[in-house]
This record gives structure tokens, sequence and C-alpha cells, in this order.
């Protein structure tokens, strides 16, 4: 009997865009199930906390494949470590441009290193949002810029909020 083929798509995904959906959606017709797992790194100050990200994820995914396919998880510590511990046999990363080659590539590497049975699949991005970058958006937001068709329809209402409520926190 074949074994499930499982891929983890990680990232901060905060917020999480229409680029990252598009990889998602592509993802699952390569693999049985996708992981989306997010990144909880302390070093780093989040717009939206873990569990708001993996609820965004969710929602946004829903009806996108079966029930069970696509998934939403909280992940730290070294990236193939999580992908072993989840029985993954490779990890999903979207490139929009050769910088984001440059920086992939050496983490590609370290992970082969330590995880040789750990395929990394890389997606390059749809035309449509090779341009899209969660900061991106954020900052296109917190300027007033249209953010339509940026991210899903349920992330712009609370990528906005939030920003309000940032600045007025900061005031």
């Amino acid at each position: 009997m074949p074994t499930s083929r499982i891929a983890i798509f990680p990232g901060s995904f905060d917020p999480l865009t229409n680029g990252h959906v598009d990889l998602i959606r592509r993802a699952t017709r390569l693999f049985d199930r996708v992981i989306v797992a997010v990144l909880m790194n302390p070093d780093k100050q989040p717009l939206f906390t873990a569990d708001e990200r993996v609820a965004m994820i969710l929602e946004s995914c829903a009806g996108i494949a079966a029930p069970g396919r696509i998934e939403a998880d909280l992940f730290e510590g070294l990236l193939v470590a999580y992908a072993a511990r989840q029985g993954a046999c490779a990890v999903i990363r979207g490139l929009r441009s050769g910088a984001d080659f440059d920086y992939e590539r050496p983490m590609v590497s370290m992970n082969a290193h330590l995880a040789p049975e750990i395929e990394t699949v890389c997606l390059l991005a749809a035309d449509r949002y090779a341009h899209l970058s969660s900061r991106l958006v954020k900052e296109v937001a917190a300027h007033g810029g249209s953010i339509e068709g940026l991210v899903p329809e349920t992330v712009g209402p609370r990528l906005l909020d939030r920003l309000k409520t940032e600045t007025r926190t900061r005031s």
C-alpha cells in the first residue's frame, strides 16, 4: 500500500497573501497532504499571533482541496526536524525572483545535509503574484494603498483593523 506523500510549506505568513494561497493550491496537486507550517520565531515581532495566522490559513484554504489535505500547524526550531516528525517527504519553497533563489540555495543545501530523505521542491511564483511579500503588503496597507487582490478576502479586513490598532497603540 503506498504511503501518503506529505509536504511542509513553512513561513511566517504574517499575513497570508494570495501568492501563498496559490502555492498551497499548486502543492496539493503534487502531494497528498500539505502542512502549512507557521514559524514561531522569537526574534521577530509579527503583526498577528501564531494562532491567528493558523486560523487565517485554514479559513483561506477551505475549499481548495478535500478535507484533511491542507493543514496548518505551528513549529519552531529546525524545519527538517519538524518535517521528519510529520513524516514529510518534501519541503515547499516559493521563489519570486533570482534573489529568492540566492537566499534559498544555502538553506536547501543545509537541509539536504541534515535530512537527505526530505526533498526541497521550489515552485516559481505565478506572474501575477511574483511581486507579493507579506512585508510589502503590510507596508502598502499601512500607507493607505489598496490591498485588493493581494490577500484573501478574510485576511484583508483583519490586516487593516490590526494596522489601525497598532497605529493607535504607538500614538
